[in-house]
């Protein structure tokens, strides 16, 4: 038997309590991962809500996390016992879990278990947004809307290794400041539901942005059209504000020859979830090898405190990941 945190629904939102549960099997192309951190996100807060999660309903929590491999299924030969990965893990918020063995990535041996426990998703998202179908190019601007959070603060880094110039949004002044030595070229302190665009055409000598990443939802995102380049990219990947709908300016579309996209797993195949994983181990984790970027974990938190984090996350007072510690060294 194991400890595992679950998210259970209710009328007042989504809570969270400890259960006994037993230990997971490694099935054909999975691997049972003993877990030693695990990293929150907001947003499998907003899926379990938006699934039907009614009063009573209750799903196994976390997404993401690295540990020690302690077993592997059939069909499994890229790995083996005591290797340390991290990746995508349903259930992570346990002592042990299961990944998908093409999803499990090589931990570099220079990070802490906290630091790479927060790469996978928040990463490979923005590996997703500003690469494979962002296609930012070195030189040019990206906007990043809520910057302060985990996916934001990954594309900023992201973006500078690539050699982007970035501008980021976000409430707090002192968010913004502590991201300056992140790379931060242009911090825009907006309050919610604020006008940025012009801001973002000064700073890029009336040009625009040639890719915005939308993580807060409706409220910003015909600000975000204004703001974007001729042949620009907007990629939504969150709606924290709760704001779903938002109009759409056809003609400025049409002119400006824009193109919007989106980057959720949620339809997707295990195989088409794992597609560009490949490219991702290949030309970035390079990047965390070398020291070149260093994951922003803003706080730990024992595996008993997984509620103080979540109130602390809801409450929008950290910059970077939330981690959770399971087991130490």
């Amino acid at each position: 038997m194991m400890q595992s945190w679950w998210m259970q629904a209710s009328d007042a939102g989504v809570s969270l309590e400890q259960r006994e549960v037993p230990v997971p099997q490694a099935g054909a192309g999975q691997v049972l991962v003993r877990m030693h951190a695990a990293g929150l996100n907001r947003g499998e807060l907003l899926a379990f809500r938006e699934s039907g999660g009614k009063p009573g309903a209750a799903k196994a929590a976390g997404g993401e996390g690295a540990g020690e491999v302690v077993s592997v299924g059939a069909g499994v030969t890229t790995l083996s016992p005591g290797d340390r990965v991290m990746g995508r893990a349903a259930g992570a918020f346990a002592q042990y879990a299961l990944m998908e063995a093409n999803e499990a990535m090589p931990m570099p041996g220079e990070l802490s278990w906290e630091q790479a426990a927060g790469i996978p998703l928040t990463f490979l998202v923005a590996f997703d947004m500003l690469v494979l179908k962002g296609q930012l190019q070195q030189g040019e601007w990206l906007l990043v809307n809520g910057v302060s959070s985990g996916v934001g603060v990954a594309c900023v880094q992201l973006a500078k290794a690539i050699g982007a110039q970035v501008i980021g949004t976000s409430g707090s002044q002192a968010k913004l400041d502590r991201l300056k030595p992140l790379g931060l070229d242009v911090g825009l302190a907006v309050p919610h539901g604020g006008e940025f665009a012009q801001a973002v055409l000064a700073a890029t000598d009336k040009k625009g942005a040639n890719l915005a990443i939308n993580t807060v939802g409706g409220t910003a995102f015909e600000e975000e059209m204004r703001a974007l380049a001729f042949e620009g990219r907007l990629a939504m990947v969150g709606h924290v504000d709760g704001v779903l709908r938002a109009e759409i300016d056809l003609e400025l579309l049409h002119r400006q020859r824009l193109t919007l996209f989106g980057v959720s797993n949620k339809l997707r195949s295990k195989a088409q979830r794992a597609s560009g994983i490949p490219r991702f181990v290949a030309e970035v984790l390079p990047h965390f090898a070398a020291g070149r970027i260093v994951p922003l974990v803003d706080e730990v938190y024992s595996f008993a405190q997984l509620p103080a984090a979540k109130e602390r996350m809801e409450a929008d007072q950290h910059v970077g990941k939330l981690v959770l510690r399971i087991v130490g060294d």
